[in-house]
């Protein structure tokens, strides 16, 4: 099964002080295999906004990180801005992307907004999916009054008592956590600098006033001019050319037009696809008419020779761990291709619910394997980076120590997801090479081979990694698993070579 993959979009009320939204980047960024997407700071609106994409669990220990360094820098007494706002770290929404359902993101919401009320003492309200209330539901509901409100009202009236942590309000404000679907957070600037023009409009169009479903909206003053500032929370229902327009006619009823529109992270392609086949009206397009998308599927067989070129080169990376995440890419693929050869054949109808699950698991496992072929480098050279850093004193070695143990330790968990998913790939093959159609029985054969080097190359990279720490109780951790998941290997393989020799008469070494 594919990597559960989990987007977390926290908002920060400083938009201002580079320096200051640096450090709570560092914060992220200091736990291992969490990516940030996008970056975006406001100045008029003092706040800004990451998208982060990794899986849950570290994905939750980056955000709490960055809630507690923006809890240190920021004071919600002295912030002003364009943007309503209640805390330090405002809003933070999970949304789920690839193998973690909705309940898993509410579970993550609770999970972090417990820790962040217990262990910072920042009160914490929950929303979206994952409110303890139908009046929590909606963002705006719980941000009524702004930080100013929130900190007369906290302690006095009930219904505005935190899910969890204090009844007071610190400097760094209170948090709202929560889980919710995609959503495109959009900005329409008018050629006017009347606000109160973009209020009216927001009014008028925002579903709360009676206007398009799926749509926030508020007048704002921003860089000079009147904004439409909005949040679609269902751009398929209600798609961003149709808000466009609605906003233009608007607009055009006060004698004013749109003059640019900006977006606040990140859009789905989809969503742009879509806005572009409604304003062209493509009735009959296809999304293979897009000359990239079709430049991109005849190119993702060349990419491999770019990889090969890079492995030949001087540099230490990509190197045999990234090359043993390629050869266990291959084996999935060719898992993939005897079960897809196999499906729909009368002679194979038997196993036909097999072979589509293993097509289906095949396909995710390649994608999780291309991945790990650049993610073997970049942890390669986070240690190297490590190695690198001054020494000079006894706190530079104690830091310097330090890091490079916790990056010794990232280098190898990534070889080991390679082993723990070339297996994945054998025991696909085991059946592909029993069930699936006889005419590429060898294919099985070679793809076995290459998850079974796959593997072999990983755990050696793995060992490798590790051999300056045989005490570490990390250390002993990996290897112990490496050391189970090798003793399965030779059965698979034992499996698929009885295969190949019994329903081919093919001799596998």
């Amino acid at each position: 099964m594919a990597m559960p993959l989990v987007e977390c979009i926290p908002n920060y009320s400083e938009g201002r002080r580079p320096e200051i939204v640096d450090q709570i980047i560092a914060a992220v960024l200091s736990v291992p295999n969490v990516q940030i997407l996008d970056r975006h700071s406001d100045i008029d609106h003092n706040r800004t906004v990451l998208t982060l994409l990794g899986e849950p669990e570290p994905v939750k220990e980056a955000v709490f990180r960055s809630i507690a360094k923006a809890s240190e820098l920021i004071d919600m007494n002295v912030h002003q801005g364009e943007h309503p706002r209640i805390g330090a770290t405002d809003v933070v929404p999970f949304v789920p992307i690839r193998n973690v359902s909705m309940a898993d993101c509410v579970e993550l919401a609770r999970q972090l907004g417990n820790r962040v009320g217990a262990e910072l003492g920042i009160p914490v309200y929950l929303y979206e999916e994952a409110a303890s209330t139908p009046e929590r539901v909606n963002l705006e509901n719980i941000r009524k009054g702004q930080y100013e409100g929130l900190k007369n009202e906290i302690s006095v009236d009930p219904a505005r008592k935190p899910d969890y942590g204090p009844t007071e309000l610190g400097k760094a404000g209170a948090v709202v956590i929560g889980a919710r679907e995609a959503l495109i957070a959009f900005n329409v600037y008018l050629t006017t600098d009347d606000e109160s023009i973009a209020k009216k409009i927001a009014k008028t169009i925002r579903f709360s006033s009676g206007g398009l479903r799926f749509v926030k909206a508020m007048g704002v003053f921003v860089d000079g001019r009147a904004q439409v500032s909005m949040n679609l929370t269902n751009y398929r229902k209600t798609p961003i050319a149709l808000v466009v327009e609605a906003v233009r006619r608007e607009a055009e009823r006060y004698g004013v037009a749109i003059h640019h529109s900006e977006l606040v992270g990140l859009i789905p392609q989809e969503a742009l696809v879509n806005a572009a086949v409604w304003y062209t009206q493509l009735d009959q397009f296809e999304s293979e008419q897009v000359l990239e998308n079709r430049i991109g599927q005849s190119q993702n067989s060349e990419n491999r020779f770019t990889f090969l070129d890079e492995l030949a080169s001087d540099n230490p990376t990509p190197g045999g761990g990234s090359a043993a995440a390629f050869a266990a890419a291959q084996a999935a693929a060719l898992a993939e291709m005897v079960a897809c050869l196999t499906i729909g054949k009368k002679k194979y109808a038997e196993f036909e619910t097999e072979m589509r699950n293993v097509a289906e698991q095949a396909k995710n496992l390649r994608i999780d394997l291309s991945s790990a072929i650049s993610e073997d480098s970049r942890a390669f050279e986070a240690l190297m980076a490590a190695m690198h850093l001054p020494k000079s004193t006894p706190e530079e070695i104690e830091k310097r120590n330090k890091a490079i143990l916790g990056s010794t330790i990232t280098a190898s968990e990534a070889p080991l997801r390679t082993a723990e998913l070339g297996l994945a790939v054998l025991r696909l093959l085991a059946i592909a090479a029993e069930k699936g159609n006889i005419n590429a029985i060898t294919d099985a054969g070679t793809g076995a081979a290459l998850a079974l080097a796959a593997i072999t190359g990983a755990g050696a990279n793995v060992r490798t990694n590790l051999t300056a720490y045989p005490e570490n109780e990390f250390a002993h951790s990996i290897l112990a698993k490496l050391a189970d998941l090798e003793k399965e290997v030779p059965a698979v393989y034992a499996s698929v070579k009885n295969s190949l020799e019994t329903r081919a008469k093919i001799p596998l070494l």
